[in-house]
């Protein structure tokens, strides 16, 4: 593991200079703050980094996947020369057809990479499966179960190798608190956005890179009303998940059906070892890209 590195000023002396990375979750969808604009954790983190506001920039895009975040935002990240960046990625992927946990691998070694050699703190953090969150039923939440713990491996090992401050955001309490969630049931609310970023913040502190007031978990504005959510649901909500059905859908079926006749057969147990041996697959390709003689 390389030890935590930190760039851009010491122990964030001065203004800090935070770049946030990512998809929905970090662009702060489930925290409104008016207007249709979204707060979100990584803001909520960046007033309490030092004893001056953080210069904050929030690249991260909804919708994004780890493809996105190589080509589009890190080039951007790199521009800004970053103290502290977090890249927090990985389930869009899992929600499409297209998933390769290889690929996915690749992509977030190369980010991470980018970022780390040029002296920036990586933080990092693994996060729920969606299928358990959407309440799918077994043979569907099954296979993207199996889909976000590969990832969260992936993120964990390269978290180690790079140095990452990493947050095991997949644990604990807040998972089922339906009081964290907003009306979607993947993104947090309010709640949920404060509690991610006090557990950042808690992160950064234990290393001395933290110097400002911690977050609130205490909520700045009511959350949404039953009637609001079922709302968002017959709107929004059916719009994003019809999106994702298109893609998804045909393959996610097949997938369940897999899980289906394993599941009559007793053989569960292969589909897990199979992707256990397609995430060291992943990461062992990327240790022989690392050789010097691997061309």
């Amino acid at each position: 593991m390389r030890p935590v590195r930190f760039g851009g000023s010491s122990r964030f002396g001065g203004a800090p200079n935070f770049v946030a990375l990512g998809d929905s979750l970090t662009e702060g969808v489930g925290d409104p703050v008016g207007d249709g604009a979204w707060r979100g954790w990584a803001a909520l983190l960046a007033a309490g980094l030092g004893e001056e506001p953080a210069r904050f920039t929030n690249l991260a895009v909804s919708g994004s996947q780890t493809r996105d975040v190589l080509e589009r935002q890190l080039p951007a990240a790199l521009e800004l020369r970053p103290g502290l960046v977090s890249v927090v990625v990985g389930v869009n992927d899992t929600l499409r057809c297209t998933f390769d946990i290889q690929a996915v691998a690749a992509r977030l070694d190369q980010v991470y990479a980018a970022l780390t050699e040029q002296g920036a703190v990586l933080l990092t953090a693994c996060l729920p499966d969606p299928g358990t969150m959407l309440g799918l039923p077994g043979a569907l939440a099954h296979p993207l179960a199996r889909r976000q713990r590969a990832v969260n491996t992936v993120v964990h090992a390269l978290s180690d190798r790079y140095g990452a401050l990493h947050l095991h955001a997949c644990e604990g309490d807040w998972i089922t608190d339906r009081a964290m969630w907003s009306a979607d049931r993947l993104h947090p609310g309010e709640r949920g956005h404060r509690q991610l970023a006090l557990r950042f913040h808690t992160l950064l502190a234990e290393h001395g890179l933290a110097t400002g007031p911690a977050p609130s978990p205490e909520p700045e504005f009511p959350g949404p009303t039953r009637s609001a959510s079922l709302r968002w649901l017959a709107t929004a909500g059916t719009g994003w998940v019809a999106r994702r059905c298109t893609d998804l859908l045909p393959q996610l079926l097949t997938l369940a059906a897999d899980e289906l006749r394993h599941r009559a057969r007793g053989t569960s147990a292969r589909l897990d070892l199979r992707t256990s041996a397609a995430v060291s697959a992943a990461l062992a390709a990327l240790s022989v890209a690392e050789q010097p003689d691997a061309a």
